[in-house]
């Protein structure tokens, strides 16, 4: 559209992880990739455009309300809240590359305590947990969040279904995920962090 304020981010509505996102800086980019996705039906016909937010970029694990074992003791969460924050960095393009691509472990870290503490931050965490709150979520959902031109927060992914891939495995011992890069700064092993959300998992009736 003749609106469209450059650049923005356009993003294939089936794939996985930033499998097809791409910056785009012009409607003769935009429209030149567009044909070319349709012609190819890689990413079938539906596509998105967001806003680049080309500030700080960083992922927020959040866990619903329930009952968890956090370094040995049982605490009880009655509202949803938020796992240690990651800093994303070393964006390709404007954009974090595919973990089958780059694995997490070497673009991304758990923020410190210091760092945790930061005003903003708190802030956008908090937006993340109402988040999860409004949509009644009943596992663990990753958001992405970019600062803006301004310097501002904003939420730009919500991910009801995040990749929740364990290192360890032969031949993939360095790709881990981002959900339990977060899990690990609270103590907890990948076993752990699959035990916590068992046990909280909601009945089917």
């Amino acid at each position: 559209p003749a609106s469209t304020q450059y650049p923005v981010i356009l993003k294939p509505i089936r794939g996985r992880g930033s499998v097809g996102v791409t910056l785009i800086n012009s409607e003769a980019e935009l429209r030149g990739l567009i044909e070319q996705w349709m012609k190819s039906d890689e990413y079938g016909h539906s596509f998105m455009l967001e806003e680049y937010l080309p500030g700080e970029e960083i992922t927020i694990t959040v866990m619903p309300a329930g009952t968890y074992l956090i370094e040995g003791k049982e605490e009880v969460k009655t509202k949803s809240w938020a796992l240690p924050a990651v800093k994303r960095f070393d964006q390709v393009k404007g954009v974090a590359p595919y973990n089958g691509t780059v694995p997490v472990i070497h673009n991304s870290k758990v923020l410190s305590e210091s760092e945790l503490a930061d005003e903003e931050l708190l802030e956008i965490i908090e937006a993340c947990e109402k988040t999860s709150d409004l949509v009644k979520s009943k596992a663990p959902m990753r958001i992405d969040c970019r600062k803006d031109t301004r310097g501002k927060f904003k939420i730009f992914d919500v991910n009801l279904k995040p990749n929740l891939t364990g290192a360890g495995r032969p031949g993939r011992e360095e790709f881990d995920s981002l959900c339990t890069m977060s899990g690990a700064a609270i103590g907890w092993s990948y076993s752990d962090f699959v035990v916590n959300i068992v046990r909280n998992a909601w009945p089917s009736r």
